[in-house]
């Protein structure tokens, strides 16, 4: 399943999800980010699932952001971070 991913990193204090599409640019700025700062996290490429993959991550997605847009950032299940926010995403990893 190449749309769900876990990418590898030392950082693992945090369990981080990211919705992101694999066309999007801020997306791609957002995986650079995650990579730079080594913090381990799961990827799901929404663009990439499959219809009934799809459907039940859309669900997901739509509790932590109703209006569905990338990327999403979910931290440790209650910090949710939508848009490329830089500061915001390093604080909420590091802080």
């Amino acid at each position: 399943m190449d749309a769900i991913k876990k990418v590898e990193g030392d950082k693992k204090d945090h369990e981080v999800k990211l919705f992101a599409l694999s066309t999007c640019g801020w997306c791609k700025k957002t995986k650079k980010l995650l990579a730079d700062m080594d913090v381990e996290y799961e990827c799901i490429d929404f663009d990439k699932l499959d219809s009934d993959e799809k459907k039940e991550m859309r669900e997901e997605l739509k509790e932590h952001n109703p209006s569905l847009s990338f990327p999403t950032i979910i931290v440790d299940d209650d910090c949710v971070i939508i848009g490329f926010k830089k500061d915001e995403i390093k604080e909420a990893l590091e802080g």
